[in-house]
């Protein structure tokens, strides 16, 4: 027989256990965006195009999928990616290719591993349209929440 103290420390431990049985892990969409423009790009450069990509990012199934357009820029999109790690203001390696910048809108989706993930959930990424003008790239958009 239970003494009457240990009768609610009894109930409190039941009811975490089986909170922590029954709660399933919650997986979260995060939406992020990107302004592309000439000023953004390090080092910053002058052109006159423009450019957005939205993303959604699945915590669940570390799917990233986004959308974006460019407009104006001095030639045709030789390359577009996500890159990262990096601040604005720092330049990063390649990370995930975007097909589709040539035609002038754009959407894709792929597959983080969990260190992408990181870098992406902490601010790490941007995006980068590349040119035959601008080889290093001419629109860059810091990849946002």
């Amino acid at each position: 027989m239970t003494k009457p103290m240990q009768r609610p420390a009894l109930a409190v431990f039941s009811v975490l256990a089986a909170l922590a049985v029954a709660s399933p892990v919650m997986a979260a969409t995060v939406n992020f965006k990107a302004d592309l423009k000439g000023s953004n790009e390090v080092p910053p450069n002058s052109s006159g195009g423009h450019g957005n990509v939205t993303a959604t990012y699945d915590t669940e199934s570390k799917k990233l999928t986004w959308k974006g357009s460019v407009s104006g820029l001095s030639g045709p999109a030789t390359a577009a990616h996500f890159h990262g790690p990096a601040e604005p203001g720092k330049n990063a390696g390649v990370a995930i290719p975007i097909g589709g910048a040539d035609k002038g809108s754009f959407e894709g989706s792929a597959t983080l591993t969990d260190a992408q993930a990181k870098e992406l959930l902490d601010g790490k990424w941007y995006v980068n349209v590349h040119t035959a003008e601008h080889k290093a790239g001419e629109l860059r958009g810091q990849l946002t929440k």
